[in-house]
């Protein structure tokens, strides 16, 4: 697939593992619902999973104008609660492959603008596979939904 657009809405994380789902349960919501809310015709919504980084990250487009990820970050915060943050926020390597042998930080790899639609998880700690999200981070994905709506207008 080629990912030929100027803004990406990137759903990352893996459905098995409960809150870390949250990435692509968000992308899914939003492309249940295209036809009642389409996006501009620049935005491309992408399930990337647990993928993002060697499938999308390494491979940089020049068309790219700003990524929007959608994912859990424990940024100390409520469970459930939504913040934007910037590629600054996030630890180094945090979208590196770890079974690549880069040392550069996908996120390093594009000038696109980089947005972090991020959700405060409640629980991603069980070492057991355990699909869908809990409670508060399913009732936050209106809130960030409407967050990506937001930052396509560029």
């Amino acid at each position: 697939m080629t990912y030929d657009a100027e803004v990406l809405v990137i759903g990352c994380g893996n459905v098995l593992f409960k809150d870390d789902g949250f990435g692509p349960t968000t992308i899914k919501e939003i492309e249940e619902h295209l036809d009642e809310r389409p996006l501009p015709d620049n935005v491309m919504t992408i399930d990337a999973g647990t993928s993002a980084p060697h499938y999308l990250f390494s491979l940089p487009n020049p068309m790219w104008k700003k990524l929007i990820i959608l994912d859990i970050a424990d940024f100390g915060g409520e469970p459930g609660e939504v913040r934007i943050l910037s590629r600054d926020d996030v630890p180094q390597g945090k979208y590196q492959d770890p079974h690549s042998l880069s040392v550069a930080d996908p996120l390093d790899l594009t000038e696109a603008e980089i947005v972090i639609i991020a959700c405060q998880p409640e629980d991603v700690s069980s070492p057991y596979v355990v699909y869908g999200l809990s409670e508060s981070v399913k009732k936050a994905m209106p809130k960030a939904i409407d967050m990506v709506y937001e930052q396509v207008e560029i």
